[in-house]
């Protein structure tokens, strides 16, 4: 296991400069700069060209780019053009903390909501909460976060009052974005977990559970329910990934002061050293998460362990 997440890593890295480089280059060719935006249009060239030789705008961009990597071998991300040269990891320090306790809000109700529904449906299979969970299922897979949040606001928080239309300064203020971000994964999950149970439920090793005395429930709980989860373990990991990396929408939508909402606002400012770091932190994240999967399924089926990289 261990040499087998050495090698992953070893892909991995590659991977993440790779993602970070692609970003680097696209980004300074989107037609603005910063220096347009710092200047407003009305900077003479001598400010123009004072500035863009203060933040290294003007060397190549190789040799841009090698600078940067040199800084985070330092642990430094850079300054933000546009907050007054703030460095990013203060930023960083402080919105990555709403943004993780969004995305945490968010799996938990996945995790909640997701795997009870998806086993009530398969254990109630071809009944009418069967069909009915199967019809929210497809709409909520279907319908966007950046449809869906709006819709929450206008009905939840606009016609109704129960909730707030935006923030992140009350536990109320959350409960939106919460289940904007969440509503799709969770319907996801439901449905891999009924048809992961359905599946586990034909096998002869439940039958033979039956024939033995135990109830259906007793069956599903004590043999079905380990092996129907694998699938939804995988689901759930990828789930995270998103979770961290997708609240940009979501964040935009209700104002959160997260990472999702800084890079947006980034991203319209041409805040190179901001949108890298996120670039970084997104592909990262996915690093850990995809690693992370790979290690708890072999925790919960010893047949998918992998030992020296290969599979027993």
């Amino acid at each position: 296991m261990l040499l087998y997440i050495l090698r992953r890593l070893a892909v991995a890295v590659p991977m993440v400069l790779a993602i970070v480089f692609i970003v680097f280059v696209v980004a300074r060719l989107a037609p603005a700069s910063p220096i347009d935006i710092i200047l407003g249009g009305k900077g003479t060239p001598q400010a123009r060209r004072a500035l863009e030789h203060a933040y290294g705008l003007d060397r190549p961009i190789l040799v841009q780019f090698g600078a940067y990597l040199v800084g985070l071998l330092h642990g430094d991300l850079g300054r933000s053009f546009v907050h007054g040269q703030e460095p990013v990891r203060l930023i960083f320090a402080r919105d990555f903390p709403v943004t993780a306790q969004l995305a945490l809000q968010a799996f938990l109700f996945t995790f909640l909501v997701g795997v009870p529904a998806g086993l009530l449906a398969a254990y109630y299979h071809n009944s009418w909460f069967d069909r009915v969970l199967m019809t929210v299922v497809v709409l909520l897979v279907s319908v966007p976060s950046f449809v869906l949040g709006p819709l929450l606001v206008l009905f939840i928080a606009v016609r109704l009052g129960w909730l707030p239309v935006s923030g992140w300064d009350t536990p109320a203020s959350t409960i939106l974005p919460t289940i904007t971000l969440g509503a799709r994964s969770a319907a996801l999950v439901a449905r891999m977990m009924r048809s992961s149970l359905l599946e586990v439920l034909q096998q002869d090793y439940i039958r033979v559970a039956l024939a033995k005395g135990l109830t259906r429930a007793q069956a599903v709980w004590r043999h079905g329910m380990k092996n129907a989860f694998l699938p939804v373990l995988t689901v759930l990991g990828t789930t995270l990934g998103y979770l961290l990396t997708g609240s940009f929408v979501v964040e935009t939508i209700f104002q959160v002061p997260g990472i999702g909402y800084e890079s947006v606002r980034s991203i319209a400012a041409r805040d190179y050293p901001i949108i890298q770091a996120t670039a970084l932190l997104v592909a990262l994240i996915f690093v850990v998460v995809n690693l992370l999967v790979d290690i708890l399924y072999g925790w919960f089926d010893p047949r998918a362990r992998l030992v020296g990289g290969s599979s027993q």
